[in-house]
């Protein structure tokens, strides 16, 4: 069955030429020109990924991610106009899994979208035989993809899943920037690495009593983030 994708941009001809693109590569491609209806689109109908511009008539991109992610996990690459880090950073704190500065090659598109689905259907494997670990107050379900602390369920994305998932299969081994990089994102990009960094900031928020002084994710100065109990 093929791969559902949502394309949300106000301009035409950008939509137009990711279409036809992205149609030529066997996936099934709907469009939205607006936020709003984007929006309303994402949360009617089940897609595979989401391609979403950040300046948008009706509602920003940054505003559709966020309620996005109230109640989904879908893969949503920001496409932005502006190629400054607040604007990637700010995509990403709203809950976007990767971000794409135009203008873009469309080869470029296609090889980050080839890397999620990779990466999911690697996870999917895993999760066949995957199984429930407990670290102190902290339980990971590999198959439910959830996470709980002291029993109470803990909303992340799928990124911020995946990436704690990552660190916690082997606790104390220090993991760098560039490994999670590609282990958790299957991107060789160092331009990315402050994406690694913004997404552990976000989980700490989520899972940790002091996101200043963490128990759980751990950071070693220099080197990069390892997981301990």
């Amino acid at each position: 069955m093929a791969r559902r994708i949502l394309v949300v941009d106000d301009e035409k001809l950008i939509v137009k030429g990711l279409k036809f693109s992205l149609e030529q590569e066997g996936y099934e491609v709907e469009c939205a020109y607006d936020g709003q209806t984007g929006l309303q689109m994402a949360q009617s109908t089940p897609f595979d990924l989401i391609l979403l511009d950040v300046m948008l008539p009706e509602l920003t991109g940054y505003e559709v991610c966020q309620r996005i992610r109230e109640d989904s996990d879908v893969p949503v690459i920001m496409l932005t106009a502006r190629s400054e880090d607040i604007d990637k950073i700010m995509g990403l704190e709203y809950g976007a899994d990767d971000y794409i500065t135009k203008p873009f090659n469309i080869l470029e598109v296609k090889a980050r979208i080839k890397a999620i689905f990779r990466r999911n259907a690697k996870k999917d494997n895993q999760e066949k035989s995957g199984s429930t670990s407990v670290f102190g107050d902290m339980t990971i379900d590999t198959v439910r993809r959830s996470v709980k602390i002291k029993g109470v369920d803990v909303n992340l994305t799928m990124r911020e899943f995946d990436l704690l998932e990552f660190l916690s299969r082997e606790p104390e081994r220090v993991y760098s920037r560039e490994e999670l990089l590609k282990a958790v994102w299957d991107s060789d990009s160092a331009g990315d690495l402050r994406t690694v960094d913004v997404h552990v900031r976000r989980l700490r928020e989520k899972i940790e009593k002091i996101p200043g002084s963490p128990e759980y994710v751990h950071t070693k100065w220099g080197i990069g983030y390892y997981f301990k109990h």
